[in-house]
């Protein structure tokens, strides 16, 4: 089955007016896109990060990333059984290399942005953001093998360390702001404490459940759930996701609620736009563009599976047919954005954004398809 029979076929399912409780199979969605394209795509520019001088760090180490390194940490391996490969690519192992050097290494390494060159905070907000990043990494490494290793812990206890323990920011970690949306926003400190509790949630072994970790997940949960129904949509879809790796975060109610007024923002094209997530405007007066994306599009319907939600329910399977559609069809990735200012989207640093759309959308798509869990 090709792509366009394959849209068509989904444009009927939706037609159908399915309800969110209602279930019908849907073709295989691997017939629709180009899985090797999109793997190509990701291992080029994980290793292309990895030589980038923007982001070479001490120890002959990289800076781990919320737009590059952390989305295809997660999202390549979902591309394996597909593309028939039994273990990890040269990029995604030298990317766990430097990670796995980075933890074993961590009173000895540099802090991303020390404040000898960046001023205060930064040196703290680094750390914050790489005990983070580092921990979900591998704890996502650990999940797919079904053991906790000793550097993951290793990474959880750097981690718990610089966990907020009062203040307004209690069970939450520093993160840098360099005023650049939406990971490196006023708010953002919230998206990473929804990634720590995907990283807690998701670590084998019982982990999340262990008695020495108690008290620093229960004030995790706090954090998140304090006045969570005013914060951004974006965070909101953080939380959804965050909720469905760490048990009993949310009741149904909540989350449904959360489901409900995601839905409710979603494109007529079927897609998401990252413009309407949250309040990103600048002083400089930069308008992003508000069309749907491919980040703002995977990101949700990853986070709706995760949480519950068939894709064959109606608002959710017209988000897997756009980013069936929006695939592009030379570079194998899906388009996306910059929210900050205007940029070259064929360009290095134009691709940033594309990066992590590109791996939200595989996780999606993947996860949408039964037949790439057989």
């Amino acid at each position: 089955m090709n792509r366009t029979t394959l849209v068509c076929v989904l444009g009927l399912c939706l037609t159908l007016g399915l309800s969110r409780a209602e279930s019908q199979t849907l073709p295989p969605l691997s017939a629709a896109w180009d899985q090797k394209a999109a793997a190509d795509y990701l291992d080029g520019r994980s290793a292309w990060w990895r030589t980038w001088s923007v982001a070479d760090r001490d120890h002959d180490t990289s800076c781990a990333s919320c737009h590059t390194t952390m989305p295809y940490a997660l999202a390549r391996p979902a591309l394996r059984p597909t593309l028939g490969e039994t273990g990890p690519t040269m990029p995604e192992a030298a990317l766990l290399e430097d990670v796995v050097k980075r933890v074993t290494l961590w009173n000895e390494v540099d802090p991303y942005y020390p404040d000898q060159i960046h001023g205060l905070p930064k040196s703290s907000e680094s750390r914050g953001v790489e005990a983070i990043l580092n921990a979900l990494i591998l704890s996502s490494r650990d999940a797919r093998d079904g053991h906790l290793t000793a550097e993951t812990r290793r990474a959880f206890e750097n981690l718990w360390k610089l966990q907020f323990t009062r203040g307004d920011a209690t069970g939450a970690w520093a993160w840098l702001y360099f005023n650049l949306a939406p990971w490196e926003s006023e708010d953002a400190a919230y998206f990473g404490a929804a990634l720590a509790a995907v990283a807690v949630g998701i670590a084998p072994d019982q982990y999340a459940s262990s008695a020495a970790i108690e008290d620093q997940v229960a004030s995790l949960r706090e954090y998140l759930l304090q006045d969570y129904e005013d914060r951004s949509p974006f965070d909101r879809v953080m939380l959804l996701w965050a909720s469905a790796e760490l048990s009993g975060l949310l009741t149904e109610n909540q989350r449904q609620s959360i489901v409900d007024g995601i839905a409710r923002l979603q494109n007529d094209d079927g897609g998401w736009s990252l413009t309407s997530l949250g309040s990103w405007k600048r002083e400089d007066g930069y308008q992003p563009d508000p069309g749907s994306d491919g980040y703002a599009t995977g990101l949700i319907a990853f986070a709706l599976q995760k949480a519950g939600v068939s894709p064959t329910q109606q608002s959710l399977g017209r988000a897997l047919t756009w980013l069936v559609k929006n695939q592009n069809p030379t570079g194998g990735h899906w388009p996306a954005s910059s929210l900050n200012r205007e940029r070259d989207p064929t360009s290095d640093r134009g691709l940033l954004m594309a990066d992590a759309a590109t791996a939200f959308a595989v996780l999606a798509l993947m996860q949408a398809d039964p037949s790439s869990n057989e």
